[in-house]
């Protein structure tokens, strides 16, 4: 019996996931992207995943580049995530309007960040649709150790299920 797409998008949108902008860059072009498909895979060494899709700007420079930066945002402020879901506004200090500065690996890091971490690409799986992008945390901070990050349930974004066409 195969599954109903409605109901795999119904059940797939109810897994809690953290909601955070992923920034990439190669050479002199930047971006961020909103991104819900982030978690922790391993603690020593400590290594992040993040899927990405594999039609977006975003996967071209983690691509080239071999890294990217996970940036937190507070739950307070989710409009931001809007604005990310397309590919951003690089005015050479700003992408989108937001404050950005180069990470170690040469990532932006957003100003505004509750948190972010700074990540060099360990491995990369080709799961269809998406690649997953493992990268091992080799810098990272925290801006406001009180802010709630934000997550998925803060929006009514829906990522996820079936491809939609």
């Amino acid at each position: 019996m195969a599954l109903d797409d409605q109901l795999l998008n119904r059940v797939t949108w109810k897994i809690p996931n953290a909601l955070a902008l992923v920034g990439s860059r190669a050479g002199d072009v930047r971006n961020a992207m909103t991104t819900s498909w982030i978690t922790q895979l391993s603690m020593e060494p400590v290594l992040v995943g993040v899927g990405v899709d594999n039609d977006a700007v975003t996967h071209r420079l983690i691509s080239e580049s071999g890294a990217f930066t996970v940036n937190l945002w507070d739950a307070e402020d989710t409009r931001v995530f809007v604005k990310f879901s397309k590919p951003a506004e690089d005015d050479g200090t700003t992408l989108n309007g937001r404050r950005v500065r180069e990470a170690v690996t040469g990532a932006p890091v957003f100003e505004e960040a509750v948190a972010w971490m700074d990540c060099e690409v360990r491995h990369r799986l080709a799961l269809g649709s998406h690649t997953l992008f493992v990268g091992e945390v080799v810098d990272a901070g925290i801006r406001d150790d009180e802010a709630r990050p934000a997550a998925m349930s803060d929006t009514r974004m829906k990522y996820g299920g079936v491809k939609r066409h």
